[in-house]
């Protein structure tokens, strides 16, 4: 067992792990910060993204000793603590960018680190920077306006792929 201290939004966290737990579990379990879903453990769903020291990671695939003293975000700390959501969360509210809701925290974060690393990017560049994040009900059409529409540009009309 190992001794790990971090901060996750914002705060100071810290527990006793085993050399083989994951992030995502870490989090999860000892934290109690289930919004980071597990979904594949393979890294293929993106459904457990989070940020670590500012970049987007599948936390299914770091080792939570890995965070020793990294500042973590998770979709738990993208709201205003008085509960109003984040910019990108109205955004896929407004715009029906979840159904079922499972990848809807991996969407997110990954679209926070979209729009901080592409602030105004194009229907083709969110596309793109979310082939590693699966959702099996929207069909993609109204995360990606939801996106657009978080990063202040007006949707263009999406048509069916």
């Amino acid at each position: 067992m190992s001794k790990i201290t971090m901060t996750v939004n914002g705060k100071a966290a810290s527990g006793d792990v085993e050399g083989r737990t994951l992030l995502s579990s870490f989090l999860r379990e000892d934290l109690f910060l289930t919004g980071t879903h597990i979904g594949c453990d393979t890294s293929q769903c993106g459904a457990c993204v989070v940020h670590v020291n500012g970049v987007a990671v599948k936390s299914c695939t770091m080792l939570a000793a890995e965070a020793d003293g990294a500042e973590i975000s998770t979709i738990e700390g993208q709201a205003a603590p008085d509960g109003t959501l984040n910019t990108i969360q109205q955004a896929f509210q407004d715009h029906h960018g979840l159904q079922c809701g499972f990848c809807t925290p991996g969407m997110v974060m990954s679209a926070a680190a979209l729009l901080k690393e592409n602030p105004k990017p194009t229907e083709a560049e969110v596309r793109h920077y979310l082939e590693g994040n699966i959702c099996r009900c929207t069909g993609y059409h109204n995360i990606v306006k939801a996106i657009l529409a978080a990063s202040g540009q007006e949707i263009p009309a999406i048509a069916a792929e």
